[in-house]
């Protein structure tokens, strides 16, 4: 039996609001869930736990034994943002960042973030870039937009490794470290990836200067050869991959990197499609579990103003739907919906165009799940 027969099935899903605008944009994706059970007869269970600042003001901790036990035990996990300048305070290791999101990816095994940058077409013009690089020539139908997904190692390389500083505090050193099956397994969920795309993958490293990157390049080039020789692969320096993100992005189908490398270049994507609040994620450990996020932060900037874009959690709900539960349906309608709002030309004010009169969080969500069909 499928997964998108209609029968009603139970998915236990744990939502971890979070801090800053958190709250605020994981409401209207929820909303957007709950839409989607009711057209399409599912059952979504939700459990509402505390993590980051929020956490760290209730208990004491930014990730509390009761929100890790649930996630633990839940389907999929759907997360808003942490962190803030009220706990910056707070020495490096008990900051909600580190605190709170480095431990729950360890804990639950999520080595591989999916983080796809695409323009949608009624926003070809809020992205920085000139219309020819974002698009293509618009008289030529074979061009199509910015449309990559970014495959990032998760829980290895130097924000897992030692960290230390000298005993007089004047130097301090962080390690990176890759070992051939992490290397591997990232690996394998890129070129798998990319076989259900455009069947070609760029590895992104520093070969010419680290040891890790090396290995890696090795790693990789040997695993496609063996494993997936249909699956086209280069590689690119992250220096060279980051101004080719900027000049040339069309080129890119998946790319794949390691931790940091891939923090920084999928940020740098995510502002030439014209908004960080537009860019949904996925970690994933390999077994249909996962955590979905906006890769946005909290923005206490604007917290508690009803005017973040709540459209990124919305389409981390879409990965949610495909890769957590196989309703490959419901995603897309989820996604379809995203688009057709965006072609009825509603937006929050990070997108909204000179004139415009820009929705609320809430409304546009509400645009959304009524779209839902």
């Amino acid at each position: 039996m499928s997964e998108n027969e209609n029968t009603v099935r139970t998915k236990s899903i744990v939502v971890l609001p979070g801090d800053g605008v958190g709250p605020e944009i994981v409401a209207e994706a929820v909303k957007v869930l709950k839409a989607v059970a009711v057209k399409f007869g599912h059952d979504f269970a939700l459990q509402t736990h505390l993590i980051g600042g929020a956490a760290i003001d209730a208990t004491g901790r930014a990730l509390p034994d009761e929100t890790l036990a649930a996630c633990q035990t839940a389907d999929a996990v759907l997360l808003g943002a942490v962190g803030g300048p009220k706990w910056d305070a707070l020495p490096a290791e008990q900051r909600p960042e580190r605190a709170a999101l480095l431990p729950l990816r360890s804990a639950l095994g999520l080595f591989c973030n999916l983080r796809p940058a695409k323009v949608w077409a009624p926003l070809k013009e809020a992205s920085p870039l000139r219309p020819e690089i974002v698009w293509g020539d618009e008289k030529d139908e074979s061009e199509n937009g910015i449309d990559m997904l970014v495959v990032r190692e998760l829980t290895g390389g130097i924000y897992f490794g030692e960290h230390r500083r000298d005993p007089d505090g004047q130097a301090a050193c962080d390690t990176m470290r890759y070992s051939v099956p992490e290397i591997e397994r990232i690996a394998r969920m890129a070129f798998k990836a990319a076989q259900g795309r455009r069947g070609r993958v760029t590895s992104v490293d520093k070969a010419n200067v680290l040891e890790t990157s090396r290995l890696w390049r090795e790693t990789v080039s040997r695993l496609q050869r063996d494993e997936f020789p249909s699956v086209a692969l280069d590689h690119l320096y992250v220096d060279n991959a980051a101004m080719q993100i900027v000049r040339a992005p069309r080129r890119f189908d998946v790319i794949l990197t390691e931790n940091m490398f891939g923090d920084i270049l999928s940020d740098e994507a995510s502002q030439i499609t014209g908004s960080i609040g537009m860019l949904p994620s996925a970690s994933l450990r390999g077994d249909g579990f996962g955590l979905y996020e906006p890769i946005h932060g909290s923005a206490p900037d604007i917290a508690g103003q009803g005017i973040a874009n709540p459209i990124a959690t919305i389409l981390s709900v879409a990965m949610m739907l495909r890769h957590s539960f196989g309703l490959v349906a419901e995603a897309a309608a989820v996604e379809r919906s995203v688009g057709a709002v965006l072609a009825d030309g509603y937006r929050t004010a990070d997108i909204a165009r000179a004139g415009e009169t820009p929705l609320s969080t809430a409304a546009l969500g509400d645009a959304v799940a009524a779209k839902i069909k």
